[in-house]
């Protein structure tokens, strides 16, 4: 069993990370071509909708908003919700979302969003998307830990 770390050094560790996080991808940011605040805004509306309609049960809806690879990876929105609602629960279950700010890494566009779950968890939903002449869409979405606790 381990010993839970002091706050004091846990909030150290999380500053750590970052600035070894930030100070590994400085030679891609320098590198990478810049998105403007219009197009962050939209990028993040695209999400609010997607999970406003999963969360609504909207498998059509939310399957509009999925990029044309994701869109033939399920094939059709029935199969595209059941996907979300048993591998992605923590987006559908998120008592509170925060978007966090998004990057350009190697070309591919990631957007986070924080999420605290009811028991005060938090995970960090990793959304790409691409840009297709139709607006941006959504081309995946991974979970990942967070070091943050929920207050």
């Amino acid at each position: 069993m381990s010993t839970p770390l002091h706050p004091a050094r846990r909030v150290w560790l999380a500053r750590a990370f970052a600035f070894a996080l930030a100070s590994a991808l400085a030679p891609f940011a320098a590198a990478q071509p810049r998105l403007g605040r219009r197009d962050w805004r939209a990028i993040r509306k695209v999400i609010t909708r997607q999970l406003a309609a999963l969360r609504a049960g909207d498998g059509e809806q939310a399957f509009d908003w999925a990029s044309p690879g994701i869109r033939a990876q399920f094939g059709d929105a029935q199969t595209f919700l059941a996907m979300v609602r048993g591998a992605y629960a923590a987006l559908l279950d998120a008592r509170y979302t925060e978007f966090l700010d998004g990057a350009v890494i190697d070309g591919i566009i990631i957007q986070p969003l924080r999420l605290i779950a009811p028991d005060n968890s938090v995970r960090v939903a990793l959304y790409t998307l691409e840009r297709l002449p139709n607006g941006w869409r959504i081309s995946g979405c991974r979970l990942a830990p967070s070091t943050v606790q929920a207050a």
